[in-house]
């Protein structure tokens, strides 16, 4: 089994059926998945504002947060003062650079929509 750290723009996109869902399906089907610790909490924000544009929809979209939160991702601690360094060698936020992190320290492939943080990821 291949494994991949996952950032939350490609699985919030299957989490909550947006419009390159099928694409980040299969991107994942079959890894064994990797994030950092704060994972959760930029799925919860995505959650949050999900509701806030779409009150009616709120019970999936807290559904959809509670599937998420309960996939089989290992989480991970990430070294941020090596996150920090990374974000400012190559401009991306810090969070977005634990996954980069993440993804070199294990060596293993990073899945994201982000262009900027796949550009990075790039070798």
């Amino acid at each position: 089994m291949v494994a991949k750290v996952v950032d939350a723009s490609l699985l919030c996109a299957v989490l909550f059926g947006e419009p390159r869902e099928e694409e980040a399906a299969q991107r994942l089907e079959g890894a064994t998945l990797y994030a950092p610790s704060l994972l959760p909490y930029e799925l919860s924000s995505v959650a949050r504002k999900k509701m806030q544009l779409y009150p009616h929809l709120r019970e999936e979209l807290a559904q959809a947060l509670e599937t998420g939160l309960g996939l089989d991702i290992e989480i991970v601690e990430v070294d941020h003062s090596e996150a920090l360094s990374l974000a400012l060698h190559t401009g991306l936020t810090t969070y977005d650079a634990s996954y980069l992190y993440l993804s070199r320290a294990q060596r293993i492939p990073l899945e994201t929509f982000d262009e900027q943080l796949d550009r990075a990821a790039q070798p």
